[in-house]
């Protein structure tokens, strides 16, 4: 692993308190986070079938644990799929894979990576930050969460345009101060 596990799970702490939570950046996730009902994991190496079963493994603990002890999981993946257009074909087969596993309807599969950038746009927009993570990133949500998220926030919709503006007011100097890539040495 190019940095411990320890340390790819601590850039990913700091991204969602900072980045998610400290700009509201998704409503939804302080709850979660504050009653301790996220899942932090993270996959070592570089073998994408092994990775591939392991979030398969991740979707059934997921699926097997009440929600009130775990809601949602975040793997994070730091030594594979470093190339953003790479990880986001991987994803599409994670979808088609956790959808023949049964979790269609019942799980949601939502991706981070550092390198992450909106179709129809330039790499250095700030907007795409708002899908950038310090490590790769697969993100595990129940169903049934999202649906009683979304119903609580009526203007849900609403929210990807909110957060382009709240970082296109924060700037790319803003978005640098919040220290919230990745801090292992190699990189």
């Amino acid at each position: 692993m190019s940095g411990d596990a320890g340390q790819a799970i601590a850039d990913t702490l700091r991204w969602l308190e900072r980045a998610v939570i400290g700009l509201n950046l998704c409503p939804f996730a302080k709850a979660v986070h504050v009653k301790g009902q996220v899942h932090h994991a993270a996959f070592g190496g570089d073998d994408l079938d092994a990775l591939m079963d392991r979030l398969l493994a991740e979707a059934q603990a997921l699926v097997d644990t009440d929600p009130a002890e775990r809601d949602t999981t975040l793997l994070v993946v730091p030594d594979a799929l470093h190339d953003f257009l790479d990880f986001n074909d991987w994803v599409g087969r994670a979808e088609k894979r956790l959808r023949r596993a049964g979790h269609d309807g019942v799980l949601q599969l939502a991706s981070f990576h550092p390198q992450f950038q909106f179709a129809g746009t330039e790499a250095g927009d700030i907007g795409n930050a708002t899908n950038r993570s310090p490590h790769p990133t697969l993100h595990l949500l129940r169903e049934d969460s999202v649906a009683r998220a979304v119903k609580a926030f009526p203007e849900a919709a609403d929210i990807f345009e909110r957060n382009i503006d709240t970082l296109e007011a924060l700037g790319a100097d803003g978005w640098r101060a919040l220290d919230v890539g990745s801090h292992d040495a190699k990189d």
